[in-house]
C-alpha cells in the first residue's frame, strides 16, 4: 500500500472509530492487519498499565514492544516484569539499541546531556524503526488530555509505512483510572515519589503541583517528545 493509500485508509478508520471504545479500537486493528502484524509499543511507564490491560483482555498474545534504552529506572524494569505476570502477556519483546551504534555515537554515555534529540534517536527511534519494519500497524497509549503535540491526535493515523492506532485518544484521566482500579493494577513504583511521566533516568524529573502529566520529561529543554511519535518510516 502506498503512503497516500495508507493515509487515506487511516482517515477512514479514524472517522469510523472516533467514538469507539479502546477495546473495540484494538479489535479493529486486529481485523485490519492480524495479530502477527500488529504491535503494541509500551514504555511500561506510569500510565501504561491501562492499555496493556485492555489489550490483554482482547488478546494477550498481541506482540508488545518495550524499548530498553539502557537508561531506564530499575523500577521500570521491575514493573514491566510485574505487569507481564499479572496480565498474562505472552509476547513481550525487550528491544535494545544497537551496540555498535552506541560505541560510535555515545561512547561516553553523555549524549543525553549534550544532544537529547540525538540520544532519543539512537536509543529509541532507530531501534523501534527496525523492530516495526515487519508490522502493518501498531498501538500506543497517547491521549489528547496529555496536551502539547498530543492534543489533536486522531484515533488512527499513518506513520508513512503502517497504520498507527491510538485507542486512548479520547479517554479521560477518570476513564484510565477506572480501568486501573477495576483491574486491580499496581501503580508504577515511582508514582508515589512524585513522578507523573516516567522515561529515561537522566531526562525524567518529578512533576510540580499543577503541572501537566508530562511536565517532568526533559524539563527545561523545550522538548516534549522522544521522537517515536513523530517518526516517518
Amino acid at each position: 500500500m502506498s503512503s497516500a493509500d495508507l493515509s487515506a485508509r487511516a482517515e477512514v478508520l479514524s472517522t469510523q472509530l472516533e467514538h469507539a471504545s479502546p477495546d473495540d479500537i484494538i479489535r479493529a486493528a486486529l481485523r485490519e492487519v492480524g495479530r502477527e502484524r500488529l504491535a503494541l509499543v509500551s514504555s511500561f511507564g506510569s500510565e501504561s498499565a491501562a492499555l496493556l490491560k485492555v489489550a490483554a483482555d482482547v488478546d494477550p498474545a498481541i506482540p508488545v514492544i518495550f524499548l530498553d534504552t539502557g537508561w531506564l529506572f530499575e523500577e521500570t524494569l521491575a514493573y514491566r516484569d510485574t505487569l507481564i505476570a499479572q496480565l498474562g502477556l505472552r509476547d513481550v519483546r525487550s528491544i535494545k539499541p544497537d551496540i555498535e551504534a552506541l560505541k560510535r555515537d555515545d561512547a561516553n554515555g553523555d549524549l543525553w546531556f549534550s544532544d537529547p534529540d540525538a540520544c532519543c534517536n539512537l536509543r529509541k527511534v532507530q531501534p523501534l524503526t527496525r523492530t516495526l519494519s515487519p508490522f502493518g500497524a501498531w498501538l500506543n497509549g497517547r491521549k489528547r488530555y496529555q496536551g502539547a503535540t498530543r492534543a489533536a491526535i486522531p484515533v488512527v493515523e499513518s506513520d508513512g509505512a503502517r497504520l498507527k492506532f491510538n485507542p486512548f485518544a479520547n479517554a479521560s484521566p477518570d476513564e484510565i483510572q477506572a480501568i486501573v482500579r477495576e483491574g486491580n493494577l499496581p501503580p508504577h513504583p515511582l508514582v508515589a515519589s512524585g513522578f507523573a511521566s516516567i522515561g529515561c533516568m537522566p531526562c525524567t524529573s518529578r512533576a510540580e503541583p499543577g503541572d501537566d502529566s508530562r511536565s517532568g520529561r526533559w524539563r527545561g529543554r523545550g522538548k516534549t517528545e522522544c521522537g517515536i511519535h513523530v517518526m516517518k518510516a
